[in-house]
């Protein structure tokens, strides 16, 4: 049977056939102190991880504050917001596709960054993750970087996923690295496995779970904890 992939692999190279992953430094350069980032989030894909790595290979994981909206949180994500402004440091609105009535805020707060570009600090940059919903503000979707972080299909799509951001360096940071490399193999297959198996439900488990990509980097960390233990 005729593959158009195998033919295009053949003929032209890897590069035409393979998914590139966008990275952080990447989506960054379309950014500046008036544009936001936002993360449209979907079940089982958790940007935050790669956002502070990225913080702290650019020297920013200080400077960068995270809020968790909901309840109560919106006067104090508008107070960080103006504080950030005029510092030059980064702001992280995690899910806020919970809080209906910080969206009029961050709407007219946006809107607003255009007109005392100036007066922003240039350094400063907001980033804003959150879940489909209705309600969320239609210019600030207009004037922002939008990015869909999914979860990859297929077991080796997974695996490419949980290693990209892998290096030696972390690896022998264990002080038993060689059980360290084995037992963190090990870890990112099961969550491949476990990530494929979301497509029959809760079938197998108790309850149902979205097993992140937080979950693994939380793994990894207990992992190494108790083996230099």
């Amino acid at each position: 049977m005729f593959s158009f992939k195998k033919y295009v692999k053949t003929h032209m190279g890897n590069f035409f056939t393979d998914a590139r992953s966008i990275t952080m430094e990447g989506i960054y350069k379309d950014t500046d102190n008036i544009t936001p980032l936002i993360f449209i989030l979907s079940t089982g894909a958790d940007p935050t991880d790669n956002l502070l790595k990225f913080a702290k290979e650019r020297g920013f994981l200080e400077k960068l504050e995270s809020i968790s909206l909901g309840q109560g949180q919106s006067k104090k994500a508008q107070d960080l917001i103006n504080r950030k402004c005029e510092d030059g440091g980064w702001v992280l609105l995690q899910n806020c596709h919970l809080s209906r009535e910080f969206a009029g805020i961050l709407e007219k707060m946006v809107l607003e960054f255009e007109l005392k570009k100036d007066e922003i600090h240039p350094e400063f940059r907001l980033f804003l993750t959150s879940m489909p919903v209705d309600f969320f503000p239609v210019s600030v979707l207009q004037n922002g970087v939008k990015l869909t972080t999914e979860p990859p299909r297929g077991i080796k799509a997974n695996l490419k996923r949980s290693f990209q951001e892998v290096t030696d360096e972390w690896l022998n940071d264990c002080k038993k690295d060689d059980s360290y490399r084995k037992l963190v193999f090990a870890g990112a297959f099961f969550h491949a496995i476990v990530q494929e198996r979301r497509k029959f439900g809760p079938l197998g488990w108790n309850i149902a779970y979205e097993f992140n990509d937080s979950d693994l980097q939380t793994s990894f960390t207990m992992l190494k904890i108790f083996l230099d233990d």
